[in-house]
């Protein structure tokens, strides 16, 4: 017996489509200082409970799903003691994104500002494109995004 037309045509849109089509991956890095906002930025992103969030020691990788692509990110510790290992993790990065706490003391800020621009001046970053995230915009003490 043969399947009616309308029932060939939803068997075929069922089960003979096969996947959809692999979405492209791109690598990058997520830095910036201890309290910045890295991992609850990412939680968001990942539309998980912002509950649940803990600081990250050492560092994390998060599946980023976007309609069109998948940013797979490695989120490095923003610790004194972890930040001078963040180059070990850049190779292969396609892309940066710095967390800044816009809210931060003036000596906070000035770390991160110097942590900034040796990540630009990196060779394995340098010519990559950067997103700086001036977070915790909320906050009274924050500054403008022109500061």
């Amino acid at each position: 017996t043969t399947l009616p037309l309308l029932s060939r045509q939803c068997f075929r849109a069922l089960c003979c489509k096969g996947p959809p089509p692999a979405r492209p991956e791109y690598d990058l890095v997520c830095i910036g200082l201890t309290g910045s906002g890295k991992t609850s930025l990412l939680s968001k992103l990942c539309s998980e409970s912002p509950e649940n969030v803990v600081s990250t020691t050492g560092f994390s990788i998060k599946a980023v799903p976007f309609q069109n692509a998948i940013l797979n990110v490695k989120e490095l510790g923003g610790a004194d003691n972890i930040r001078k290992y963040w180059s070990r993790y850049y190779q292969g990065s396609q892309g940066v994104i710095f967390v800044l706490d816009s809210a931060s003391s003036e000596d906070d800020l000035e770390t991160a500002r110097n942590e900034l621009h040796s990540a630009l001046q990196h060779p394995q970053l340098c010519t990559l494109p950067f997103l700086i995230l001036a977070n915790h915009q909320d906050k009274p003490a924050a500054r403008s995004v022109q500061e």
